[in-house]
């Protein structure tokens, strides 16, 4: 399963034998269980696990919670106050899948960003890094979908403006936009429509996670120094490494208990917290909101969708050279998934030799400013596109793609990196103690 030498499972009984010839599904879990793992991984290697609950909690609570839904126009909003008033812990089930879905996005970001400074992305988990992002795009679409669901005031307004995007394309955009739909406006076909994939994109994303996972076992993780497992021998590959299990499981149970935690406090004390006000409002075609907003997880990319206006001169640049092919909304629509592309493409932008962000001063300063920018576009994405708010959106999208297309190439020539250790233990023993178990278990785990 790993290139990285160690024992493999050997059935003892002849029920395990038998069994492993034919089906060798206990192989496979212990060897997932006892994959050796870098000794060295810090607390931002937890993510993997809360993502996974994420996603078990939301197939969960979304199949308990269609069995309660009606996806049509009329009876939909009724139908969502029946499960939080009448159906026996609906309320409960409701604001666990509802919040849930924001404790997926606080993983997967906290995952990204894990990934971006750590040089997780680096040959050889370009695949690796590639399905991350296919799993980041579905995430984006199914809670879409599902916040269309409720069909209150920003549901409806929300998939009319996001739907609408799509016709900004030039010659076919209204094509899609009308198959889209199924019909001219957003309407009972595309309730139905959303529903339906809703339901069935949270278990495409549950296949991908898995090929996520093989993909990582078949190059062995990643780890914060950026140095490679030895391969050369099992002796070698032990020194650097411990079994999955017992150690990071256990590390990674109590991290996961900590932040459900917080989870349930806030479901239970807060839950309507992260939503909008609006959307206790039933879906009226006739009424437009104030400020028509997405859920806080998509706001980053909505200022980068609404930055680049007619007024900003890329725009009238490539609106001239197009013959007005592109326009400011199709920019806007480029510009969004261009800012995805962009995070996608890390692999090959980044020209470094050095893997991680920890011996790269001049990566870290400029790391650090991609992070706060990302804060800047979130808060920027809530507020009206009027007076200064539309400046500081145009500087922090330009920096988040002057960031992957200038300042990563640019950094692997003119950076000089600090030296790094020569193996994985080498770095345990610097950082976590000099002391350790005969067995090569870790006795203490870093800070960072």
């Amino acid at each position: 399963m790993s290139g990285i030498p160690h024992d493999h499972y050997e059935p003892s009984s002849g029920g395990e034998k038998w069994l492993h010839k034919r089906l060798p599904i206990v192989g496979l879990m212990y060897d997932t269980l006892m994959l050796p793992t870098p000794k060295n991984l810090n607390w931002m290697w937890i993510w993997g696990i809360v993502l996974t609950f994420c996603l078990v909690l939301q197939i969960i609570t979304g199949v308990v919670l269609a069995m309660h839904y009606t996806p049509h126009v009329d009876e939909a909003f009724a139908s969502i106050e029946h499960i939080m008033r009448n159906v026996n812990g609906g309320a409960m089930l409701r604001y666990l899948h509802m919040n849930g879905a924001s404790l997926f996005f606080v993983a997967v970001y906290a995952h990204i960003f894990r990934g971006l400074y750590y040089g997780s992305y680096k040959a050889p988990r370009e695949v690796t890094w590639i399905i991350g992002m296919l799993i980041y795009l579905l995430m984006m679409g199914t809670a879409f979908m599902g916040y269309v669901l409720p069909w209150g005031q920003m549901s409806f307004w929300g998939a009319t403006v996001i739907t609408g995007l799509f016709g900004a394309i030039p010659f076919i955009g209204e094509s899609i936009q009308t198959w889209l739909l199924g019909g001219p406006a957003v309407d009972n076909a595309t309730l139905n429509r959303f529903f339906s994939l809703h339901y069935l994109m949270p278990f495409i994303i549950a296949g991908l996670v898995i090929v996520h996972i093989w993909a990582f076992h078949t190059t062995g993780n990643n780890n914060p120094t950026g140095v490679e497992v030895r391969r050369t021998s099992k002796a070698d590959a032990e020194k650097d490494t411990v079994p999955f299990w017992p150690y990071f499981v256990i590390k990674d149970l109590f991290a996961l208990a900590i932040i459900l935690a917080v989870f349930f406090a806030v479901v239970g004390f807060m839950p309507n917290y992260l939503g909008h006000p609006d959307n206790y409002i039933e879906a009226n075609p006739l009424v437009t909101p104030a400020h028509i907003v997405p859920e806080w997880y998509f706001l980053p990319f909505y200022a980068i969708l609404r930055a680049f206006d007619g007024d900003v001169w890329v725009v009238i640049a490539a609106s001239f050279l197009t013959g007005g092919i592109i326009d400011a909304k199709f920019f806007g629509v480029l510009a969004m998934f261009g800012a995805i592309a962009v995070m996608a493409l890390a692999p090959w932008l980044d020209t470094s030799s050095v893997r991680s962000g920890r011996y790269r001063p001049m990566f870290k300063w400029w790391f650090w400013l991609f992070v706060v920018n990302f804060f800047v576009l979130m808060w920027v994405g809530a507020m009206p596109a009027e007076g200064i708010y539309p400046y500081i959106a145009l500087i922090g999208s330009t920096y988040w793609f002057a960031y992957f297309l200038v300042i990563l190439p640019l950094l692997g020539v003119l950076e000089k990196p600090l030296p790094q250790p020569d193996t994985i233990e080498d770095d345990f023993k610097a950082n976590l103690g000099k002391s350790s178990s005969k067995d090569g278990a870790p006795v203490a785990t870093p800070a960072e």
